[in-house]
């Protein structure tokens, strides 16, 4: 352990904070933001370690996969730059715990971020700048742009601080294993989530059909038998609210996305979602995952399967 303890400046925390802003700047689809996020990080790591290896070290152990919305990214970095501020003083902080609670965070937040940033604060300000600015007042477009930019650096900022404080004194508690607990509690609520967003990101339907049956009379709507006009067309929305959806046919038509819907909804989804974890623990390049999904797609389309 170093005689004078490492401390991150409040220059080095702003140097951060205003890196992480283009978080997204070099996006990719195997890690994603990684590249943003290590640029975010270089200031701090360069205070922190002396030595060219340690440096880069940090930054390898930094390039692992990370994705988040970008905003509700500063607590996570905050608290990423508590850790290594103890692990360069020492601290018993591996590689494995720095990602772990980057993991565990970036997912329950990103769920957190577009509702409250790209559906709430950002429609308002652009409304009241657009009603300003169609009664001719330049102020509409100039309030939209200083407002949002400073509620986004003023978040940006101060998420930061706070996840540096909070991860502190977090880092203060190891014997107890608060870290711990934290780390494998926030994994557990980000599986979760990610769990449950399965069935709404990965849209699967087989489109084979198993059995065509006849309905009996009444069960469907008789196109032929409606009145003309108007009655038409409401005794057709009645009978359809009645009926549901199967009123339109005459004709049954169960397909094996059905039966497979009644077994078990989102089966199929969770199946393909588990495999590409899979081939994923297994090394297989996320761009070949994604080339083989696609060639697999197109001949399920062209052979009717899907």
């Amino acid at each position: 352990m170093a005689d004078k303890k490492i401390e991150l400046t409040r220059q080095d925390r702003l140097a951060v904070a205003w890196r992480h802003q283009f978080l997204q700047g070099s996006w990719n689809y195997e890690r994603m933001q990684n590249g943003g996020w290590c640029y975010a990080m270089i200031p701090a790591i360069k205070r922190l370690y002396s030595s060219k290896e340690d440096q880069a070290a940090a930054l390898k152990r930094h390039m692992e996969f990370y994705n988040t919305q970008p905003y509700v990214s500063a607590p996570v970095i905050g608290v990423a730059l508590a850790l290594e501020e103890e692990r360069a003083n020492g601290i018993a902080i591996d590689d494995v715990t720095i990602q772990g609670v980057k993991v565990g965070m970036m997912g329950p937040l990103a769920g957190v971020g577009d509702p409250v940033f790209w559906f709430t604060i950002r429609p308002i300000l652009g409304a009241l700048g657009a009603t300003l600015a169609l009664s001719g007042n330049i102020v509409g477009p100039l309030l939209f742009f200083v407002a949002w930019n400073a509620i986004r650096l003023a978040f940006l900022w101060y998420t930061q601080e706070f996840g540096y404080r909070v991860g502190t004194e977090i880092t203060k508690d190891l014997s107890g294993g608060l870290l711990g607990k934290i780390t494998s509690g926030a994994s557990i609520l980000g599986m979760f989530i990610i769990g449950a967003l399965v069935n709404r990101w990965v849209s699967i339907s087989f489109t084979p059909v198993v059995s065509t049956v006849a309905q009996q009379e009444g069960a469907y709507i008789d196109w032929e038998a409606l009145p003309a006009g108007v009655e038409g067309i409401k005794s057709a929305l009645e009978q359809f609210a009645a009926l549901g959806p199967t009123g339109l046919n005459m004709d049954k038509v169960t397909t094996l996305q059905s039966n497979f819907d009644q077994l078990i909804p989102g089966l199929a989804a969770l199946l393909l979602t588990l495999l590409c974890c899979r081939l994923l623990k297994k090394n297989v390049s996320p761009i070949a995952i994604i080339l083989a999904l696609f060639a697999v797609g197109v001949v399920a389309r062209v052979i009717g399967l899907m």
